[in-house]
């Protein structure tokens, strides 16, 4: 029943951390997409995520090519500030892979116009912010995943 974490070339290792550290709370297992904007031996990296890291499922992959090569059988959910779907009208299932782009574009162009029909956004109620912070969208994302299952 585990849900699966996508970061697409992830830039900020302490979101990288805390968002290993959910993954590891929520049964959830963690793929990491190169390039990255930091090396898994960053301390900042190991210290959002303290010493749980070694207990993480960590899948890391060269590029994107890569990762949807090897999952494409799989059922996806890709996050976006452009979106029209919100995140909750989502029917979560077992083994969803729930793909996040880097901290500073997102997910590319490419990556969200091949996949509209699962594109999806968590709703923002003030025009004086473009999104949130990786870590708190995966949050949101994963913890209504959890609620649907019960």
């Amino acid at each position: 029943m585990a849900l699966n974490i996508v970061l697409i070339e992830p830039e900020i290792p302490n979101n990288t951390g805390n968002i290993g550290r959910l993954a590891l709370a929520t049964g959830s297992n963690l793929h990491l997409v190169k390039p990255f904007g930091f090396e898994l031996s960053d301390k900042r990296l190991k210290r959002a995520g303290l010493d749980y890291w070694q207990h993480l499922s960590v899948t890391v992959y060269e590029n994107s090519d890569e990762f949807f090569t090897r999952h494409s059988d799989k059922k996806m959910a890709f996050f976006s500030s452009h979106g029209q779907q919100n995140h909750w009208s989502m029917d979560y299932s077992t083994d969803l892979f729930l793909v996040f782009g880097k901290e500073s574009v997102g997910l590319s162009k490419n990556i969200t116009e091949r996949n509209l029909d699962n594109l999806y956004k968590i709703p923002l109620y003030s025009e004086h912010i473009r999104s949130l912070n990786l870590a708190n969208a995966v949050g949101i994302v994963v913890y209504e995943g959890l609620r649907q299952f019960e």
